[in-house]
């Protein structure tokens, strides 16, 4: 099984959380003082530098209003689509 970070459902996880937020309006250091971590932080998940756990993205979801369920639905949804 080919690790998950270099997956494509991995870079479609990626593409939706950058989606999410510039939807939002908000820039990177924008949801990064929201999250109370360093830009750094968001840029390097946004590009594959770092994983993300659950519960690090149910916090984001919360902070860009998103219910997780849908998030993981549409995510879902996205990465089928992809295939």
């Amino acid at each position: 099984m080919q690790k998950s970070i270099y997956s494509p459902g991995q870079r479609q996880l990626q593409n939706f959380l950058r989606e999410l937020r510039i939807k939002k309006g908000f820039r990177q250091k924008d949801l990064a003082d929201l999250l109370g971590v360093p830009q750094s932080f968001v840029s390097k998940y946004e590009v594959g530098e770092r994983r993300l756990d659950i519960l690090e993205i149910r916090t984001i979801c919360n902070v860009l209003g998103i219910e997780f369920v849908d998030f993981a639905r549409q995510l879902e949804r996205k990465i089928d689509e992809a295939q």
